[in-house]
C-alpha cells in the first residue's frame, strides 16, 4: 500500500518534450560537424570511384561509413527537436515511425554520450595535389576558399619563395600567411595580388577564384571569357592535371573537343559538360552554374532546354 505525502489529484505523466536549450545548442554544433564529415567522406568516395577504381571492399567501407553518419544526423535532429520543446510528429512521419518509437530509440543522454566519444574522419589526400597542399579536416576540399588556397599554395611552391618572405612583403606574421595558404583564413584581394606578384604568378587567373571565395559578383564584363578563366583556375588549383586525366575523371562523359571548348572557347558548352568538368577539377557545380548561365546568356547561340540537365 503506497503512502502519499500530500493530498490532491495525481499529476498526469508528462508526455511532452523536455526543453533543454544547452543540449539543443550542442546538437546544432554536432549536426554541423556531421555535415562536414559527410562532405569529407563524399569527396573520398568520388576519388575512389573516378579514375583508378578502388577495390569494392574499400568503396563499400566508405559507403557504410556514410550511412553511419546519416544515422547519427537523424539521431541528433530528433534529440534537438525534443530539446527545443517541439513536437516529433513531423519527424516521425518522415521517418515512418511513431513518436513513441523515436523517444525510445533516441534517448537524449545516450546520444549525448555517443556524440562526446565520436571520432571524426580525416580527409585523404587528393591524388592531384602535392603533399604540402593536402587540405586539413577543417577545410572542405571543393569549397571556393580551399580552391583559392590550393592555387596560392601551388604558386608559392613553384616560385620557391619561403612563407616568411611572403609575410615580410605583406607585413604580417608568417603564421598568418600559413593560415591563408591552408584555407583556414580568408584572403583579401590585395594579399592575393601581393602573393601573385611576389611569385611571378598570374593574378588575372586567380581573380575568379578569389571572387568565388569572397562571395562577390564577378567583375568581368565578358561572361564567357570569365567562365573559361574560372575553369582554367580550377585546373591550376587541382595541380594542372592533363586533359587525359580530366577526361578519365569524367568517365569519358566529356569529349576532348568539349574540354577544349570549355577551357579555350570560342563557344560555351552545354551545362552537363561544364558540370562534369567542374567536378573533375574539384570544384562545386553550384558555384559554376551562375557563371555558366551568365556566359550562356551572353552568347547568341541557343541551347535546348535539356542542356540544363
Amino acid at each position: 500500500m503506497s503512502i502519499r505525502s500530500h493530498s490532491g489529484p495525481e499529476r498526469p505523466s508528462r508526455s511532452g518534450p523536455a526543453v533543454d536549450p544547452e543540449r539543443a545548442v550542442r546538437c546544432t554544433e554536432s549536426l554541423r560537424d556531421i555535415a562536414e564529415d559527410v562532405t569529407t567522406l563524399s569527396d573520398a568516395l568520388v576519388h575512389k570511384t573516378y579514375g583508378t577504381a578502388a577495390p569494392a571492399t574499400e568503396v563499400l567501407s566508405t559507403v557504410i561509413e556514410l550511412g553511419r553518419l546519416l544515422d547519427e544526423a537523424v539521431a541528433v535532429l530528433v534529440v534537438r527537436q525534443r530539446s527545443q520543446g517541439e513536437p516529433l510528429g513531423e519527424l516521425a512521419s518522415l521517418l515512418d515511425r511513431t513518436e513513441d518509437r523515436l523517444r525510445k530509440k533516441y534517448d537524449p543522454r545516450a546520444i549525448d554520450q555517443s556524440l562526446a566519444s565520436r571520432r571524426r574522419p580525416m580527409r585523404a589526400a587528393s591524388a592531384t595535389l602535392p603533399p604540402d597542399e593536402v587540405p586539413t579536416a577543417k577545410n572542405l576540399l571543393r569549397q571556393p576558399r580551399q580552391r583559392l588556397a590550393c592555387a596560392l599554395t601551388r604558386m608559392r611552391a613553384q616560385s620557391g619563395i619561403p612563407q616568411r618572405a611572403l609575410a615580410e612583403h605583406m607585413n604580417v606574421d608568417p603564421s598568418y600567411v600559413s593560415r591563408m595558404l591552408s584555407g583556414e583564413r580568408e584572403v583579401s584581394w590585395p594579399h592575393v595580388k601581393i602573393i601573385s606578384d611576389s611569385c611571378d604568378g598570374n593574378a588575372d587567373l586567380l581573380k575568379p577564384l578569389w571572387e568565388a571565395a569572397a562571395g562577390v559578383e564577378p567583375t568581368s564584363t565578358e561572361p564567357a571569357r570569365y567562365l573559361r578563366t574560372y575553369l582554367r583556375a580550377l585546373r591550376y588549383a587541382a595541380g594542372s592535371p592533363s586533359s587525359r586525366t580530366i577526361l578519365v575523371s569524367t568517365q569519358h562523359a566529356v569529349t576532348a573537343a568539349e574540354l577544349t571548348e570549355a577551357l579555350e572557347g570560342p563557344s560555351v558548352p552545354v551545362w552537363p559538360t561544364v558540370r562534369q568538368i567542374t567536378m573533375a577539377l574539384q570544384g562545386l557545380p553550384e558555384v559554376t552554374l551562375p557563371l555558366w548561365r551568365r556566359a550562356h546568356s551572353s552568347t547568341e547561340s541557343t541551347f535546348p532546354a535539356e542542356a540544363f540537365g
